[in-house]
């Protein structure tokens, strides 16, 4: 099936979303990725700061892509033990019926787990710093979970793999965890944040990348971008993008696993 543009999207569960929200866009040839353009989320068409506006306007612009993998930094489940559900399908349709909100998203999980924070068996693999609803996390999976792939699920607008059959013709959604893909290329520094030790680290970050074959070299405008982005959003947009670029590239969207973790609880491509 042909994918003619490829997206990282850092995600934002926060309540001026629009502004921590950071998507990349670009293509993948023989020549290895090329970003296009990185830009917040309220720079959207009828977005704004407000984290509804943003990602009803997220959700919109994934609809209307057609040949489109977008690699999204968010947990796109829990772990199978605390999911209550069959399918992935109906965990995501029945997920505003079971969490009120955040809070009872990461209370009930750390009940029913007997206050451990647990992981997906795929997040051991790819070495993620955090449980799906540990204290830094849970606010993002639960927003995105409810606000960005529910609805794609509920108007098939969209298809979210592994746990759904790729379709021609539709956007597929991947989760993707930038920490992971920087560990596993010797990358993982301190680079959120101000300073210059820290703008630095980001500028390995870039050179690294390009160095690697993650990334074609950035045109100068989106390098100080990546560069100048003292929350590191921007830059992980973009690292989520070249890991969703490396993961197509390789065929690991090409078939759906045999039934097992993965096809409840997702999987990390980094």
């Amino acid at each position: 099936m042909t994918i003619e543009r490829i997206f990282g999207l850092d995600f934002s569960g926060a309540a001026d979303a629009g502004r921590r929200l950071w998507l990349a866009e670009g293509s993948h040839d023989a020549d290895g990725f090329r970003l296009d353009r990185c830009l917040p989320g309220s720079d959207l068409p009828g977005s704004a700061a407000r984290r509804d506006a943003c990602l009803t306007a997220v959700v919109e612009f994934i609809a209307g892509q057609r040949h489109a993998v977008i690699g999204c930094d968010f947990p796109f489940g829990l772990p199978a033990v605390l999911m209550r559900t069959k399918t992935w399908r109906d965990f995501a349709l029945g997920f505003d019926a079971r969490y009120a909100d955040p809070a009872a998203l990461r209370d009930d999980c750390m009940r029913r787990a007997n206050g451990r924070e647990l992981k997906r068996s795929g997040d051991r693999t790819a070495r993620v710093p955090f449980s799906a609803y540990n204290i830094r996390l849970y606010r993002q999976t639960f927003h995105g979970i409810r606000d960005l792939l529910a609805p794609l699920v509920r108007r098939d607008a969209a298809r979210i793999l592994p746990m759904q059959t790729a379709w021609a013709g539709r956007p597929w959604l991947v989760e993707t965890c930038p920490a992971s893909t920087l560990k596993q290329a010797g990358l993982y520094l301190s680079y959120k944040g101000a300073g210059k030790e820290r703008r630095a680290a980001r500028r390995r970050i870039v050179a690294g990348l390009v160095r690697q074959g993650l990334l074609r070299p950035l045109r100068p405008a989106l390098r100080a971008l990546a560069v100048a982005d003292e929350g590191g959003d921007a830059l992980d947009a973009i690292i989520a993008a070249a890991a969703t670029a490396r993961a197509w590239r390789r065929g690991d969207f090409d078939s759906r696993p045999a039934d097992g973790p993965t096809t409840l609880e997702g999987q990390i491509y980094y």
